[in-house]
């Protein structure tokens, strides 16, 4: 058994790409047995490490420090990434850990570089039955995938097919110096009630508990690559690359299980996480909503509205004043929303910039009308979800431009042709 390690990653190296390796290294048993037995192997190809201190515990610093001293110890160079985890993101310290850990990982890697984490069988268990529990379709129900494109290289976990145990006894054997992760032993943690309470209890009832689940999830990961082929034409049909926005009735009229992956997969592109199953259930509910209503379903880190007859998913909205504003000479002004107002020139005397308070009313040049912004936003199809965040340039208190959308003859002659608005959404 205490071979078992090296002999499984000598023959899954055999069928490995020659690029470079590079272990996700936390210092933990699992991630030193792999990285100790790698750099035992014999060097034919670079191998380095990453260690990522998310800052979150008191002895993270010491961590890293173990870290860089465990890999000099095996003459491997080893990198700190220290990462901002953004608790406020709406994922659980868990979700956000994870991250801000994968965008440092995926930004660190090498041009083809392939980047092994030790997540082992039992994880892969522990997975599948996190996402059994959770509502997962096929995709999320086939457990972790060996490999997928990460930043410039490749994600790949080769110790998929082995058990803790293996791991467990190479760690003894080698007498390695391990840091053990206190979130492992926390009770609230649902991996862990999982590991300790319901898989033991499982395997006294099941004692193949593991291989059965194992291979179901072998067999669902095959469904979802089949459902891939039919969802990825309807996504091509559906999804409009310059807005980025999804034909509403369309998604909303496919079969459940093109459906669900179509979406998730449309979300993930965005950067932004899935909708729970009842938020799914809302969003086909207000596909149908009357004219004049906006849907907007909302989640942690993301927010979906329904408009135009078509799907539009943003991640949220940042808090800001209604009653912002700033005196501006031209040149770049940062908006609340994360915009920006641009103007290639210095103006002669300031103008103000600031948000709609209601009321407003512009005469655009050309026009021998004076409008309501309401009236020019929906003729002219600004997004609902800008509408607040819109920049209005004053002089004094006349209304001379509404962002770069609207002009009066005043503010064409300010301005002249060079204003520009980049929207924060």
């Amino acid at each position: 058994m205490s071979h078992s390690l090296t002999e499984h990653l000598l023959a899954r190296l055999a069928d490995a790409p020659a690029d470079g390796l590079c272990v996700a290294f936390s210092g933990g048993p699992d991630s030193s047995a792999l990285l100790h037995a790698l750099a035992s192997l014999p060097r034919g190809r670079p191998l380095r490490a990453l260690h990522v201190d998310h800052g979150l515990h008191p002895d993270s610093a010491r961590w890293a420090e173990h870290a860089v001293a465990f890999c000099a110890a095996l003459d491997v160079a080893c990198t700190v990434l220290r990462v901002s985890v953004d608790l406020d993101a709406g994922l659980g310290m868990e979700g956000a850990a994870r991250e801000a850990r994968y965008a440092a990982l995926a930004a660190a890697l090498q041009p083809g570089e392939q980047l092994l984490t030790a997540h082992h069988r039992d994880d892969q268990v522990e997975t599948v039955l996190l996402k059994l529990l959770r509502g997962a379709g096929p995709e999320g129900l086939g457990g972790m995938r060996e490999r997928r494109p990460l930043g410039a290289g490749t994600l790949w976990r080769p110790l998929l097919d082995l058990p803790r145990q293996a791991l467990q006894t190479y760690v003894q054997s080698h007498a390695l110096t391990c840091l053990d992760d206190p979130a492992n032993l926390d009770p609230r943690l649902a991996r862990h009630a999982l590991r300790h309470e319901i898989l033991p209890r499982l395997a006294r009832h099941w004692p193949h508990v593991a291989d059965s689940i194992t291979r179901s999830a072998t067999l669902c990961r095959d469904a979802a690559d089949a459902l891939r082929t039919a969802w990825v034409v309807a996504l091509d049909r559906l999804h409009d690359h310059a807005t980025g926005s999804l034909h509403a009735a369309g998604w909303r009229d496919l079969a459940p299980g093109l459906r669900e992956p179509l979406l998730d997969h449309w979300l993930h592109g965005r950067g932004l996480p899935a909708p729970t199953s009842g938020q799914r259930a809302q969003i086909l509910r207000q596909i149908d909503a009357r004219d004049g209503r906006v849907p907007c379903i909302r989640w942690p880190g993301a927010e979906l509205h329904v408009w135009r007859g078509r799907l539009w998913a943003l991640p949220p909205a940042p808090p800001f004043a209604p009653d912002w504003q700033a005196c501006w000479r031209g040149g770049v002004l940062a908006l609340p929303d994360g915009g920006s107002l641009h103007l290639d020139r210095t103006l002669d005397a300031p103008l103000t910039v600031r948000l709609r308070r209601g009321g407003e009313r512009l005469k655009p040049a050309g026009d021998p009308h004076t409008r309501e912004l309401r009236d020019l936003f929906q003729a002219g199809a600004l997004p609902p979800w800008q509408r607040l965040a819109c920049p209005l340039v004053w002089e004094g208190d006349a209304l001379v431009a509404v962002a770069d959308r609207w002009l009066s003859d005043r503010g064409r002659v300010l301005l002249g042709e060079t204003l520009r608005w980049v929207p924060g959404r």
